[in-house]
């Protein structure tokens, strides 16, 4: 079994220089610049981790398993962080695990910039530990690309808060929006660099922002049954209660950072808190929520709203493009704290 070597993202060995053969070298200027990459593979497959050792060994099951005998031009790339949970050697132990990028932050769409940053394929495709892809996964993917489709989507099965089984269209300000499953998507690297990635200031429903900014640049989504994922359900039932201050955050954000004061827009992300408050409500009436955390869960997302679109109306000003990315991946170039890159054969 080759070693994976072990680099941090300025180039330096970290740690031990034993893992290295007690050398260091520079990683080259290019690594970090899409248009400049020696090689592309046909398919780059990110998957990102947190604390979730055995379903994330099942999703890398799944992915060696289902993967097609002629498909040869693959890398799976697993951004893990900060996992405590023996994430890191459980996944260096494995063949099949191309790049092993570990990060210090729990932002969802750090991890996502942080896999697409060390990607080298031509699509580039996102998915969480806890998805287990469908025989039709591959093939799915690949009849998208050869179809030149800037972005294709697909089914997310099991009991996910906000996860889509079939597609969705809707329309905002005039703008056709078509929905984009948050853990199963993949997008061709020309649309994907030209969004620039994920902005990073969304905490919650990410790739939810990304698919306004796809729309808004007119690029071409095709949703697709056959690219279905399951859900590995845990211990919490796959239904974990949200963080509500991000989640409406970032809601009012995307919302104000793609349209404006536009009352006919932001009333979506106001009419979703009244619903989720009256919900809330009716759990307090019937006695299985305490009115007290209710009050205060009712304040957060008052307070939350305000501040992202606050933020939202900035960034819409601080970035003018139709792209409407300013904490993209451009960035920023210090997400990953390690790197164990095992495509890099000439250190082992």
């Amino acid at each position: 079994m080759a070693t994976i070597s072990p680099r941090s993202p300025t180039g330096t060995s970290v740690f031990d220089k034993s893992l290295l053969g007690g050398t260091s070298r520079p990683i080259p200027s290019s690594f970090y610049c899409f248009g400049e990459l020696p090689q592309y593979m046909m398919l780059s497959v990110v998957v990102s981790t947190l604390n979730d050792r055995e379903r994330l060994l099942s999703c890398l099951d799944a992915l060696e398993t289902h993967r097609p005998a002629t498909l040869e031009s693959v890398e799976i790339i697993v951004v893990n962080g900060p996992s405590s949970d023996g994430t890191t050697g459980a996944v260096r132990a494995r063949e099949d695990v191309d790049v092993l990028v570990e990060i210090s932050e729990r932002n969802p769409n750090v991890s996502r910039n942080a896999g697409l940053e060390v990607a080298t394929g031509e699509i580039v495709a996102f998915l969480r530990a806890e998805k287990l892809i469908e025989p039709s996964w591959y093939e799915a993917v690949e009849t998208a690309a050869n179809r030149d489709v800037d972005v294709v989507t697909g089914p997310v099965y099991g009991t996910v808060r906000g996860a889509m089984t079939s597609e969705t269209n809707r329309t905002f300000a005039g703008r056709s929006v078509t929905g984009l499953n948050e853990q199963n998507v993949a997008f061709d690297r020309t649309i994907v660099t030209e969004l620039d990635g994920f902005d990073e200031y969304v905490t919650e429903q990410g790739v939810t922002d990304c698919a306004h900014r796809v729309a808004s640049l007119g690029a071409t989504v095709h949703w697709s049954d056959e690219m279905g994922v399951q859900t590995n359900v845990g211990t919490d039932g796959g239904q974990t209660e949200p963080d509500w201050g991000q989640l409406y955050r970032s809601r009012a954000y995307i919302f104000g950072k793609n349209y404006g004061l536009r009352p006919t827009v932001l009333r979506r992300p106001l009419t979703s808190a009244i619903s989720d408050g009256l919900r809330a409500g009716r759990a307090v009436l019937s006695g299985s929520s305490n009115p007290s955390n209710w009050f205060a869960n009712g304040s957060v997302v008052a307070l939350n709203l305000l501040m992202g679109l606050q933020a939202g109306i900035r960034a819409r000003y601080d970035d003018r493009r139709p792209q409407r990315n300013p904490n993209g991946m451009s960035t920023r170039h210090d997400r990953a704290v390690t790197l164990y890159d095992r495509r890099d054969t000439s250190s082992q």
